[in-house]
């Protein structure tokens, strides 16, 4: 075995894995279905709390737990500035939705998150084998509770000084987030988030030299080509969102998995247009739409994900990707249409092939 598959074996046993392969934390795949079957391949699960309560985190955890698979991460964003709010932007962006989807309430864009430090009690509770943040950096007192408890911090990072700062910060590991990734981009200040779109295979290596932690790659990542060619550039394990989506323990909706299949990487697209935050998405006609140079500005995180929410509840009720929130990668259309275990094992042992 050479220097680079003994560096991804040993982390993944460091933490109770046999192959160096994530599961992306989705907050829009909430069952933990995929996270067991991920898990019972020897990869690593994972659960996106950031629209759960502290109960439903719990039953999350049992009920991965009851599986009998043991290594997972949750995940929470950091919390947010509060929103500028303006009523008559707002009252063009419901006028601009109405035509997409139902009449928009007045109120919907007054939505809140779940309680930030409620979440953070839950997911120390539960003992994962990881937390891990996006957003920004978990605060001091809980970074020293998590280390107490056992528990690594895996801190996401989309620039170079990012991984800096939370290394600076006692994360155990930096997942280096390219722009090629699907759904929500990390930047730690959303003014940033889109200006500052480094591709993960320039991004990697330039982490990997500036910090002493170990590096998680996660961006367009999709097939044992690109678990390869990341662990070659440093990581010692590789994280995939969008290259699990089309495994039928998602759960995703047809129309959505069928989308991923036909994607080329310039199917996707940048915007602010569900939730506020810059996020990529499958290029759908609603996405093109609010990007439109006549659409209306979408409104800051969280108004606009609760402006959106009728037309995105519709298009799910009607499998119509169209109007669906379809987080996407740009290597979607490598995503296999097949069980996640078998994923996972593919995936490691073609990238064992190809560096071995």
């Amino acid at each position: 075995m050479n220097s680079i598959l003994i560096r991804a074996d040993a982390y993944a046993r460091s933490l109770g894995l046999s192959a160096p392969i994530m599961l992306a934390p989705m907050a829009g795949v909430p069952a933990p279905a995929l996270s067991i079957e991920t898990a019972k391949a020897g990869g690593m699960g994972a659960c996106g709390v950031l629209f759960m309560q502290p109960k439903e985190i719990a039953d999350w955890v049992e009920q991965f737990r009851t599986a009998g698979v043991s290594a997972f991460q949750l995940n929470t964003w950091t919390p947010q500035p509060a929103p500028s709010r303006d009523a008559a932007q707002e009252k063009r962006i419901r006028e601009f939705l109405n035509r997409w989807g139902p009449e928009v309430a007045e109120g919907a864009g007054d939505s809140t998150p779940p309680d930030f430090n409620a979440q953070c009690e839950a997911m120390l509770a539960a003992r994962p084998t990881a937390i891990s943040s996006i957003m920004g950096l978990f605060p001091p007192d809980y970074v020293r509770r998590m280390k107490e408890a056992g528990v690594k911090w895996f801190a996401t990072a989309t620039t170079v000084a990012e991984a800096k700062a939370a290394q600076a910060a006692g994360a155990d590991a930096v997942i280096a987030q390219g722009a090629e990734a699907g759904g929500h981009r990390g930047a730690f200040d959303a003014a940033c988030a889109a200006p500052s779109m480094a591709g993960l295979f320039a991004l990697l290596p330039s982490i990997v030299d500036a910090v002493d932690v170990p590096v998680i790659a996660a961006g367009g990542v999709a097939d044992g080509r690109g678990v390869a060619a990341a662990l070659a550039l440093g990581a010692s394990a590789v994280m995939i969102g969008t290259g699990f989506l089309r495994c039928p323990e998602a759960g995703l909706p047809s129309s959505w998995a069928d989308a991923l299949a036909d994607a080329q990487p310039d199917d996707t697209i940048v915007t602010r247009a569900f939730s506020g935050r810059p996020g990529r998405s499958l290029a759908t006609l609603y996405a093109r739409a609010a990007e439109a140079a006549d659409a209306p500005s979408p409104a800051p995180y969280p108004v606009q994900r609760g402006l959106t929410a009728p037309m995105r509840a519709e298009a799910a009720r009607d499998n119509d990707v169209s109007r669906m929130q379809a987080w996407a990668g740009q290597a979607a259309r490598l995503a296999p249409a097949r069980p996640a275990a078998r994923v996972v094992e593919d995936l490691w042992r073609s990238a064992q092939d190809i560096l071995g």
